[in-house]
């Protein structure tokens, strides 16, 4: 575990005025909200360390975006705590998903709307129980166009929204643990099934409700998806933004 301050659900604040405090840097364990970039997440919490410690130059990072679709942990590292995003980043995550099959969308997700249609009444609760087997270990796993991944030093989203062509080249993950954990019909009338997934880092979640929905016989796409593990770190112990600007963690 690292030696950085933790800022979680067990925090004893507020903090105090200076940053030399934490010689190993902070690292805040953030449930991040509905439609919130990772960088918007980032920007406003530096902007309110800049404040708090009357500091201009504070190194604030995360150790692993999420979407902004997406919601739950996002870890924040600042200052020295940054050196080690990295290493933060390439632990293992854990995902809660909502899949809805016999549709799909260009961005794998709600960015986009539905596209396509598929046949669904096939679909069971046994039969993906049947599929998500096929998931578990090593494969090879193709990014989504939306997505950020860098092509050529640009975001693979960016090609995506000029609607300019661009190959996304398939890259190794491990999916350790794949668990139907409810399913239903949607809002739509159309199946879809609550999945948690513990799977590496470069996992895209969007690729795998592709890929289910493809393994299934069927079109699919994401809903909702909420990542509740990475690493040490759990949702549990993660803190809002509110609850961060609060005076729990600034004096008032």
């Amino acid at each position: 575990m690292t030696a950085a301050t933790i800022i979680d659900r067990n925090f004893n604040g507020p903090l105090p005025e200076s940053m030399e405090s934490y010689p190993d840097g902070l690292i805040i364990v953030l449930d991040k909200p509905l439609h919130w970039t990772s960088a918007d997440a980032v920007r406003k919490i530096k902007f309110t360390l800049q404040k708090h410690f009357h500091q201009k130059k504070i190194k604030v990072g995360h150790a692993g975006t999420l979407d902004p679709l997406a919601t739950g942990l996002l870890i924040i590292c600042v200052g020295k705590a940054t050196k080690i995003s990295e290493q933060l980043q390439s632990h293992t995550k854990e995902y809660v998903t909502t899949i809805e099959f016999g549709a799909t969308t260009p961005s794998y997700d709600l960015e986009k709307e539905i596209d396509a249609t598929y046949p669904c009444d096939h679909i069971t609760k046994e039969g993906l129980e049947v599929a998500l087997k096929g998931f578990i270990g090593e494969q090879e796993q193709i990014p989504p166009i939306f997505s950020a991944k860098m092509i050529n030093g640009v975001r693979a989203y960016e090609y995506a929204r000029a609607g300019e062509p661009v190959e996304v080249k398939p890259a190794t993950i491990t999916i350790e643990e794949a668990e139907l954990l409810g399913f239903g019909p949607a809002p739509s009338g159309r199946p879809q099934a609550s999945i948690r997934l513990r799977c590496s880092k470069g996992t895209y979640i969007r690729s795998f409700a592709r890929d289910i929905g493809l393994a299934i016989g069927s079109g699919a796409h994401l809903t909702a998806l909420r990542r509740t593990l990475s690493g040490d770190f759990e949702i549990n112990n993660a803190i809002s933004l509110e609850y961060f600007l609060s005076s729990h963690t600034f004096a008032v």
